[in-house]
């Protein structure tokens, strides 16, 4: 069987009315593949960077150990209060546009109702379709209400949970934002057995951003290794930027 069969025999069974009607009436299911990649990157980054900076300005590797951990948990709660708070005003800007259509419903009805009509116009409707359209629509004021929101301003009736995308860029920050100081910790508890730590780091840390780029691969169109090159290469450069001002700041 050839794939686009394949794929044609699949979407058959799962576009059944009965399919159909059960998927519709499940709540959105959000992907915080975003905030994991934002989290991930921005975690393997910024604890690089300090790596990078101390290291390009020859400083003991406890201090690596030290600046590089307290970034990891400082700055990681930061970005996911920043993303919690940021989704979180997404939530309250919603609902007060609920709030607002709600009002301007209950004041003036016919100016509300003429921008159902030329929504829908707007579209492709028109003649006894599109009044009949406008008339079901406002006939229910929760609907009616809805529809504004969606239609006027654009925004999502189901929107992300704050918590999650916070939680979901906490993670991400912490678990690859350790990569690069590992090695440091790893040549500290072991007495220098690890030759070359801030060698390994980048090894580690460039692994990381190939990584994270080719795992996004497989949510969006893009191949793996097209993704995972560009995120090393945005990554690295990023990085090699600390590590030159380190250099140049060494004999401060």
């Amino acid at each position: 069987m050839q794939p686009q069969d394949l794929i044609r025999k699949q979407l058959e069974a799962s576009h059944t009315p009965e399919q159909v009607r059960s998927r519709l009436q499940q709540q959105t299911k959000h992907s915080y593949l975003k905030d994991f990649v934002y989290g991930a990157v921005d975690g393997a980054v910024t604890t690089f960077a300090v790596v990078s900076g101390v290291a390009g300005a020859s400083l003991a590797p406890q201090i690596v150990i030290i600046m590089g951990m307290a970034n990891l948990l400082a700055d990681g709660f930061s970005m996911a209060v920043s993303n919690y708070l940021g989704t979180n005003t997404e939530l309250q800007l919603l609902e007060k546009t609920r709030t607002d259509e709600r009002n301007h419903i209950e004041l003036f009805p016919e100016g509300e109702q003429e921008e159902i009509r030329q929504i829908y116009a707007a579209k492709g409707f028109n003649g006894d379709m599109l009044e009949q359209i406008v008339q079901t629509i406002t006939a229910d004021k929760q609907l009616w209400c809805e529809t504004m929101v969606q239609e006027e301003h654009g925004m999502s009736l189901n929107p992300m949970s704050a918590w999650k995308a916070a939680f979901a860029t906490f993670t991400a920050f912490l678990l690859v934002g350790f990569i690069p100081v590992a090695p440091f910790l790893f040549d500290y508890y072991f007495k220098g057995n690890l030759q070359s730590p801030f060698l390994w780091s980048s090894v580690c840390t460039a692994i990381a951003f190939f990584g994270i780029g080719a795992l996004k691969s497989k949510f969006v169109y893009k191949p793996w290794y097209s993704s995972g090159l560009e995120t090393l290469l945005l990554g690295g450069a990023a990085a090699s930027l600390a590590y030159l001002v380190g250099i140049l700041l060494k004999d401060l």
